[in-house]
């Protein structure tokens, strides 16, 4: 993989790159481009840039993680032979120097993921385009791509529509998720007419639709279950199991454990239209443990009280054991440590993908080249989550776009001084 190199500074500004996208990778881009000296201009449908970045951090900056590069690595699942490459470039260590090269300290958290120091996504962006904009590039905002035109890039400003040539281009358009935030997915079209390979997108990291009893969702929607090990076995075979906690909503389920499995969830559910997650209220004990508890006199209490006390299960846990057990169930000690081990919730749809913290699908891998650049389109570039892969969150999303901004940015640079676009 070409990155540039201290060679690489002093080349002409004559030659002018336009991203279109001001989202993580789009950013990236434009700073590995500025700083070797090419004329840079970003154009983006919204107001400001970093949207949805900075929706990202607003609970805590998650930048990267810091597990071994090896597990790090799993995480991108199907499409880690193609994020290699992009990480072997700009991974975990190169994302925490790099914040740290904004002025901003790192620290770990007790899971293992990377946060600055001041928690918060604002100054880091800020800080991130003062240096952007001294670097020399351009901001122009509410320009909505609307392809090519003339040979030219096409946009809708309000001003009117307006037409820009460039040496090369980076898209970095997002995926299909929050389109409020800027990523409508509007460019799918503009690609597929163009011939290139691009997948269907859709959610990821996403919640999922069950039928809850109409009694269970007014008492039970918006309340977390936590301390619970989720489980699901897809039809391969694979197993997924996961410590941790969700959310139960009036649509169905949603929260980081159901996030962490959502992938594999939702391509059962293309390919079956149902899936069984099973979920584990008590993690910490063996069914036997359970049993052996459940046995001791329960006196005046009633079994909800004796459940409580001899169990720990609380209203929520109680809600979703009836929602699957009939009474006489219930009554059955076996049947019901059996159900409290394993509990069956049917999950029938994942959440639109515009409520989706990130989407999969996007421009095929197999489209481009190494450098990131579109076989059938030279000198155009794709980078961020507009391709064709999908990770957990947890700061791997974020990683993976800085990383595919840094590779397309170098690959532009290696373009033009291959075509003589640099003089």
């Amino acid at each position: 993989m070409i990155l540039y190199n201290a060679e690489m500074r002093n080349l002409s500004n004559r030659s002018t790159v336009a991203i279109i996208g001001g989202g993580p990778a789009g950013l990236m881009a434009a700073e590995v481009l500025s700083q070797a000296g090419v004329q840079v201009d970003l154009y983006d449908a919204m107001p400001t840039v970093g949207r949805k970045f900075l929706m990202a951090g607003k609970g805590g900056m998650n930048i990267t993680h810091s597990e071994p590069y090896d597990r790090f690595l799993s995480r991108y699942g199907f499409r880690q032979k193609q994020i290699k490459p992009l990480l072997d470039v700009f991974g975990s260590e190169a994302t925490r120097s790099w914040v740290q090269g904004l002025g901003f300290d790192t620290f770990i958290g007790s899971s293992g993921k990377v946060f600055p120091l001041e928690m918060k996504a604002a100054p880091l962006l800020r800080a991130w385009l003062h240096r952007l904009r001294a670097d020399g590039v351009n901001f122009h905002m509410r320009h909505q791509w609307l392809g090519w035109a003339d040979g030219l890039l096409h946009f809708l400003t309000p001003d009117g529509e307006r037409k820009v040539s460039a040496d090369a281009v980076v898209l970095a358009l997002g995926g299909g998720s929050w389109a409020r935030l800027g990523s409508t997915g509007a460019w799918v079209s503009l690609l597929v007419e163009r011939g290139i390979l691009v997948e269907p997108l859709k959610p990821s990291n996403c919640g999922f639709d069950v039928v809850w009893s109409a009694f269970f969702r007014s008492r039970s929607a918006g309340q977390p279950l936590k301390s619970v090990r989720a489980s699901f076995t897809n039809a391969a075979g694979v197993e997924f199991s996961e410590l941790g906690e969700l959310l139960v909503t009036s649509e169905g389920v949603e929260g980081s454990l159901i996030y962490k499995s959502s992938a594999p969830l939702r391509e059962q559910l293309a390919t079956t239209g149902s899936a069984l997650l099973y979920v584990d209220l008590a993690p910490d004990r063996d069914q036997q443990a359970l049993l052996d508890r459940l046995a001791a006199p329960r006196g005046k209490n009633t079994l909800a009280n004796h459940l409580r006390k001899r169990l720990g299960l609380d209203g929520l846990k109680l809600g979703l054991l009836r929602e699957v057990l009939s009474k006489e169930d219930f009554a059955d000690s076996v049947r019901l440590c059996e159900t409290i081990k394993a509990l069956p919730i049917k999950l029938v749809a994942p959440r639109p993908i515009d409520e989706a913290i990130s989407s999969a699908g996007g421009v095929s891998f197999e489209a481009l080249d190494q450098r990131l650049m579109l076989a059938s389109l030279p000198g155009v570039f794709c980078a961020g989550e507009m391709l064709d892969w999908e990770a957990p969150t947890g700061g791997y999303l974020l990683t993976a776009c800085f990383a595919s901004g840094r590779v397309a940015g170098a690959g532009v640079l290696a373009w033009l001084q291959q075509n003589n676009k640099l003089q």
